[in-house]
């Protein structure tokens, strides 16, 4: 029987050729937001490499919205050109190019990972942060991030908006918001990081409204017949934070209003998080999500193995299974999976002597 894999999934009007997706993984690698050679390598050996859908790495919507100094982004129209030639690329091997909109919040201001990940202050190539409140992520930081004020929240809505109106130009066809990892969507979503007292504060439906007017703003731009994601942490791994029950509640809601696919991971929004990692840790989370709000979802986290993969898709957890550091350790994962559960599939004519 063939493997589940190995199947198409269509989304709105794109068929996914197999159901293996290349996670966004930061590159730390871009000056100024503009992405060059060493992206359109890194993505386009993941494309050549046999996967479905390949989705780049968190890209800024604003300068403050970057991780890094060195974070991708597609904050002005310069950014698209490069971005489109990547695109082009990707497609040219019969993958789907997808991006990730990002705005990083009060996580933003750090150095590269093989730099330290500091967080750097105004004398040092830092900048200020934003988030719901005015809390730190670590506290021997050396400035507080900005509580954003309703301008201030427009603002971000405002430069989605205007990103995702760069990433159609620049060709993508599947976007991605991320609303993960501790970032400002997050930020928002969580009791931990929101203590506001306004309409974006307190009860669920108010900690929820600014993930959904992103949204809304990215779907003025974004194509109706194209798929649109939205990545969650569907736990804080700490006591008192956003919970799994409130990510089926969210995911639902989300559907309703047009999001296609949940990408379900976890964590990342406070440093006391504590996490017991195994494999496929996080994959009760997109089933639960799967099952319970009736959506798609998207399966993360330390899935190495083809055999792990096709039982998370006939066991009905997930629809799609993203790979991260795997598909780092191995660009051509998709066509070593292919060999290791007997898939005859089409590989780059580059590449077929190696076939068998």
């Amino acid at each position: 029987m063939a493997a589940l894999l190995f199947s198409p999934l269509t989304i709105k009007k794109i068929t996914l050729k197999n159901r293996i997706v290349i996670s966004p993984m930061c590159q730390y690698s871009a000056v100024d937001g503009f992405a060059n050679d060493w992206h359109l390598v890194h993505l386009g050996s993941r494309a050549s490499g046999g996967a479905g859908l390949i989705i780049q790495e968190a890209t800024a919507v604003s300068p403050e919205a970057r991780i890094s100094p060195s974070d991708l982004g597609i904050w002005k129209d310069g950014h698209i050109q490069k971005l489109k030639q990547i695109n082009e690329f990707i497609v040219s091997q019969n993958a789907i190019p997808g991006i990730q909109l990002a705005h990083a919040g009060r996580k933003a201001s750090v150095s590269a990972p093989w730099l330290g990940n500091k967080k750097l202050d105004l004398a040092h190539g830092g900048w200020q942060t934003f988030a719901p409140s005015a809390i730190a992520y670590h506290e021997d930081e050396p400035f507080l991030p900005q509580a954003l004020d309703k301008n201030g929240i427009q603002k971000v809505v405002s430069d989605f908006k205007e990103a995702t109106k760069r990433a159609v130009e620049a060709g993508y066809q599947v976007m991605e918001i991320h609303g993960a990892h501790g970032y400002l969507l997050h930020q928002f979503l969580s009791p931990l990081t929101n203590t506001r007292t306004d309409e974006y504060g307190g009860i669920f439906e108010n900690r929820i409204r600014f993930t959904l007017e992103i949204v809304e703003a990215v779907q003025s731009e974004w194509p109706s017949d194209l798929p649109l994601f939205l990545r969650i942490s569907a736990t804080d791994w700490a006591e008192g934070g956003w919970s799994p029950e409130e990510s089926v509640r969210l995911s639902a809601i989300l559907k309703e209003k047009g999001v296609d696919l949940i990408d379900v991971s976890s964590g990342g929004l406070v440093s006391h998080q504590h996490i017991e990692l195994k494999p496929g840790y996080q994959v009760q989370f997109a089933e639960k999500i799967k099952k319970e709000a009736s959506v798609l979802t998207g399966a993360v986290g330390l899935i190495t193995e083809p055999s792990q993969a096709e039982e998370i898709l006939s066991e009905g957890q997930a629809d799609l299974v993203l790979f991260a550091r795997e598909s780092l350790r191995n660009p051509n994962l998709p066509l070593t999976f292919a060999k290791d559960l007997d898939e005859d599939i089409l590989w780059p004519k580059q590449y077929a002597r190696a076939k068998v």
